[in-house]
């Protein structure tokens, strides 16, 4: 089993019998913060928890209903939509200090899990062997499809890793795992990177540590407006290709996925999103078509240009992108970004009407009857069979298969 990478100046983990759970929340409303203390209160009776939460110093009252725990000020992160490099070094650095055993991490709508949910992400940490415990969620038919098109199926692909949501943002973490990542979180905090994503699940996997996910039914949608789609794939995807980048001596070799456990329930979405007008994300297609292929020709190999310009003159109804076609998309994209074939900041950029395109291509092909999970998975299964073309590439770049 691999080693963490050591950290300077972090600390050092508590022992095994030193009591108390830190539980890192998110900033929130009271009424969420509120929530979350009820649950916690109810699915940890008797635990000593150690709660931080950058909302308390402003509401006192509300501290001292909850006189059971103790409850602290953490400073204020950022309130992202997902977890940072800092947010992890942070969580370490506070574990380390209060002599934790294990560290919870929840986000400002956590407050919609419920106790028992709640309870399975902490108790995996501290009762069992798992060092990652995180998050299922049951989302609408068409939300979250950054992860389903890119995100789930690379880190599928890769690091033999079923975990459908490699950036959920309410997980549970063994010292040790908190320990990988805060040093992971320091290197990007020296660069001045603090607010790029970590990869929980490629950490894992790299130091043989132990990954449990945990079905926690819906979570309410963010009440705050995120950024959108130009801001988030060239963020999310330029940070997964980069880490994919550095953990290539370890993806490249053969490992076995793991097979599907009964107990996770896969959610199968109801058809409340089936009338998305997929006609503006058909014309972004076709613009960037005309303006990109440059660019695309740049990246992917004839038989992927023969394939766009198929669906090109494809329209409404009868638009469908091969998962074959989008897997081949991806890693071209993948290995052009490690190759700097072009300005990573273009580079991204020309992915999103790629994108876009199979989104239009999944709607059409949930609406004519197939459920949403069962065709991300096909696609996921497309980028599991389509790897050795990734590491052939990867290994003798110039090869340019027709």
């Amino acid at each position: 089993m691999a080693t963490a990478d050591p950290i300077p100046n972090i600390g050092t983990p508590s022992e095994p019998n030193e009591p108390g759970l830190l539980v890192l929340l998110a900033p929130m409303t009271a009424e969420q913060l509120d929530q979350v203390l009820a649950n916690l209160t109810a699915s940890l009776p008797g635990e000593d928890l150690l709660i931080a939460s950058p909302d308390v110093a402003s509401d006192a009252p509300l501290a001292n209903s909850h006189l059971s725990h103790r409850i602290i000020a953490a400073p204020a992160a950022n309130a992202s939509w997902t977890l940072t490099a800092a947010d992890f070094v942070s969580a370490y650095q506070l574990a380390s200090k209060e002599k934790a055993r294990g560290i919870l991490m929840l986000s400002p709508e956590s407050g919609s899990l419920s106790s028992s949910a709640i309870g399975a992400l902490a108790n995996a940490v501290l009762t069992s062997a798992t060092d990652l415990a995180i998050a299922s969620y049951h989302l609408p038919p068409n939300a979250g499809l950054v992860n389903s098109a890119i995100l789930y199926p690379l880190s599928r692909a890769l690091f033999s890793s079923r975990v459908r949501f490699p950036l959920a943002v309410d997980l549970g973490l063994s010292l040790r795992m908190a320990e990988r990542l805060a040093g992971t979180g320091q290197r990007f905090n020296r660069l001045d990177q603090g607010e790029t994503p970590l990869w929980p699940i490629n950490e894992a996997a790299v130091a043989g540590f132990t990954i449990e996910q945990f079905d926690v039914g819906a979570r309410a949608p963010q009440q705050h407006p995120g950024p959108d789609l130009n801001t988030i794939l060239p963020l999310v995807t330029g940070s997964l290709f980069s880490d994919i980048d550095a953990k290539a001596a370890f993806w490249q070799r053969f490992r076995q996925l793991p097979p599907v456990i009964d107990s996770l329930r896969i959610p199968q979405a109801t058809s409340g999103d089936a009338a998305t007008d997929i006609v503006p994300m058909l014309q972004a297609f076709r613009l960037a078509y005309s303006n990109l292929h440059e660019i695309w020709s740049l990246v992917l190999p004839p038989n992927s240009l023969l394939g766009l310009k198929r669906l090109f003159v494809t329209d409404g109804a009868d638009f469908r992108m091969p998962d074959s076609l989008w897997a081949r998309i991806v890693f071209d994209f993948l290995l052009a970004h490690r190759l700097r074939t072009i300005n990573r900041g273009h580079l991204l950029g020309a992915l999103i009407p790629l994108y876009l395109a199979w989104v239009a291509s999944h709607i059409n092909i949930t609406n004519s009857g197939t459920t949403p999970e069962s065709h991300i998975e096909a696609v996921a299964a497309a980028f599991e069979a389509d790897k050795t073309y990734l590491v052939s590439r990867w290994r003798w770049p110039d090869r340019f298969n027709p």
